[in-house]
């Protein structure tokens, strides 16, 4: 805390991010102004300048920093009697607003039919989860059982990242057994260090440009995500900030259940592992339940119940 007497107090926030917060905290009214490296020298010189800010009545006040640069808030009492006390920190900027575009409009998030014989045992899972340790209590564990209370196989113990894993190897072996890959994008995911050739490849796919991971954003900034990697920010996604992880699991519990795909000459739903092997209709689940599902889908489609 500095103590106003005369003039002003100035405090240099040196080179600052487009977005952060300049909190200011007084002990009575006062003028803050926040400049630029110009303005700040055309300011203590008495021109004319340009500021943010003004007249502080309540405190703290906040005021955000337009365009990255150099930066700078003069505290002074001109025009007002009496002195106050002051002090200013900057905190980082605000989430950017999350892509909010159903995830039904990115098709390339499922992938249908994923071969059974991949994983070990055959087995094939609706989601995974790719995480960091640090983030599997809080938030991976919470989220994998409301997936699970949708009816959905959910996939994470195995794509626990930790320092010296390869993310590339942990997605690519994820998006082989799954239909949904998510990625929980956090402070500590980021902290892992991962190389731009390991980033370029886990949310969209090099050639086509297809959105492939769904991000879920976790307690993390909008200048940590622009750090990490400035194409994120414009991806489809979800933050918990704004979503609880029943909300996101129902999302993603819909987007699987919502629609069929063709498998040969029949309808097979979402959530059903079918196949066509020498001409022979095969699935995993029981003869009876997939009929049923069929026939339901056949009806809403407006296909003959019998030639379902």
């Amino acid at each position: 805390m500095e103590y106003l007497k005369l003039q002003f107090i100035h405090n240099d926030l040196g080179q600052r991010k487009s977005g952060e917060i300049v909190e200011g905290t007084l002990t009575s009214g006062a003028n803050v102004r926040l400049m630029d490296n110009s303005n700040f020298s055309d300011y203590k010189n008495g021109r004319r300048h340009n500021y943010i800010g003004g007249l502080a009545k309540q405190s703290p006040l906040r005021l955000q920093i337009p365009n990255s640069g150099h930066w700078h808030v003069a505290i002074d009492m001109q025009g007002l009697q009496g002195s106050t006390r002051a002090s200013v920190r900057v905190l980082p900027g605000a989430l950017p607003e999350i892509r909010e575009a159903s995830l039904s409009s990115v098709p390339s998030l499922v992938r249908d039919n994923v071969p059974p014989s991949v994983a070990p045992g055959g087995q094939t899972h609706d989601v995974f989860i790719s995480h960091a340790s640090e983030d599997k209590d809080e938030i991976v564990r919470p989220l994998a059982n409301a997936l699970i209370k949708e009816g959905l196989d959910v996939w994470y113990d195995e794509f626990t990242l930790r320092i010296g894993d390869s993310l590339r190897q942990k997605i690519d072996h994820g998006l082989a057994n799954s239909r949904v890959g998510l990625v929980v994008l956090s402070s500590s995911f980021i902290a892992k260090g991962w190389t731009n050739y390991e980033l370029d490849g886990i949310v969209t796919r090099t050639v086509s440009g297809e959105q492939i991971l769904l991000p879920i954003w976790h307690n993390i900034t909008k200048q940590q995500v622009v750090n990490f990697s400035p194409s994120l920010a414009d991806k489809v996604a979800r933050s918990t900030a704004t979503h609880t992880v029943e909300e996101i699991a129902k999302e993603i519990a819909d987007l699987l259940n919502s629609a069929a795909v063709w498998v040969g000459t029949f309808l097979c739903p979402r959530g059903f592992d079918c196949y066509v092997r020498d001409g022979v209709r095969s699935w995993e689940s029981q003869l009876l339940t997939l009929q049923q599902h069929r026939v339901g889908l056949c009806v809403s489609h407006g296909i003959n119940r019998r030639t379902c």
